[in-house]
């Protein structure tokens, strides 16, 4: 398994990321995703080379937010 530090960039781009999730996927299943990248950024590393995470976070940079239910 490999295990790598993250710099500083990577751990503000994963808490960005996080804190996105939740309004890309309101309810649940977007806090269980902020919750899991928030893990990831207190914990400090990327383990086992972090393939799908790397896909998580693209996906999660790019997708749409939810429309809010005031609108």
């Amino acid at each position: 398994m490999d295990i790598v530090r993250m710099d500083h960039q990577q751990r503000m781009q994963l808490r960005a990321v996080a804190l996105r999730a939740a309004r890309v996927y309101p309810g649940p299943v977007g806090e269980l995703l902020s919750r899991e990248l928030l893990a990831w950024d207190q914990f400090g590393y990327r383990l086992g080379g972090g393939v799908l995470m790397t896909r998580l976070i693209d996906h999660l940079a790019s997708a749409p937010l939810a429309p809010s239910e005031a609108a």
